[in-house]
């Protein structure tokens, strides 16, 4: 459309889940963090490879699990260069997997800090009355939706739940609470911005 700014907002968490797990030198349930390190294990043709975490109180390690007793020969050897460098992309990667974290306990914390790349998309021609925000979430991020616009946006989280409920904001895919969900890949957040008097303003922060 021709008064549309269009802009892709890429999320990068900054903190990745901890793990509640029971310490054993502690005698309790802790919070663990990856320590950016790997183990790879090999019995004869098989492998183990485990991510490590420590508690963050007593330094105790935790081998979190990420394959057992694979044969070699099924395994992308690019992942198994990534274990023996500690390769910090791949290990990024299985750290913020917090649905594979969920088979491990049952107890996560999740943290909503995380930076936000802007890039423009889409210039609009003459008066901008429309803002179409595209979220790029590569990893799973906590942040939710409603938290992050008003951040980037400037506008309260209330303000943008009475857009929402007036139809002047929308969040694609449609699905109930959308605003108040985790960011979620593919997300397009769309801002009727004719009727506001500081559309100059959120247009400015939302490039």
């Amino acid at each position: 459309m021709p008064h549309t700014l269009t802009v892709l907002w890429t999320i990068r968490a900054r903190t990745a889940p901890r793990p509640w797990l029971a310490c054993s030198r502690c005698r309790g349930q802790r919070p663990f963090v990856c320590s950016g390190k790997t183990r790879l294990n090999a019995n004869g043709r098989r492998l183990d490879a485990w991510l490590i975490y420590r508690c963050t109180d007593c330094e105790d390690t935790w081998n979190r699990p990420i394959f057992e007793r694979l044969n070699v020969r099924g395994i992308d050897p690019a992942m198994i260069e990534a274990f023996q460098n500690n390769e910090p992309d791949w290990i990024r990667r299985v750290a913020f997997d917090v649905e594979g974290l969920r088979k491990c306990t049952n107890r996560i914390e999740e943290f909503a800090e995380c930076h936000v790349e802007k890039r423009v998309l889409a210039v609009p021609d003459g008066i901008c009355a429309r803002l179409e925000i595209v979220l790029n979430v590569a990893l799973a991020a906590s942040v939710r939706t409603d938290r992050l616009l008003s951040m980037e946006l400037g506008l309260a989280r209330a303000r943008l739940s009475h857009l929402e409920a007036g139809g002047c904001l929308t969040v694609r895919p449609q699905v109930r609470k959308a605003l108040t969900r985790p960011v979620r890949d593919g997300t397009r957040v769309v801002l009727d911005l004719s009727a506001l008097e500081e559309r100059d303003v959120i247009a400015g922060r939302a490039g």
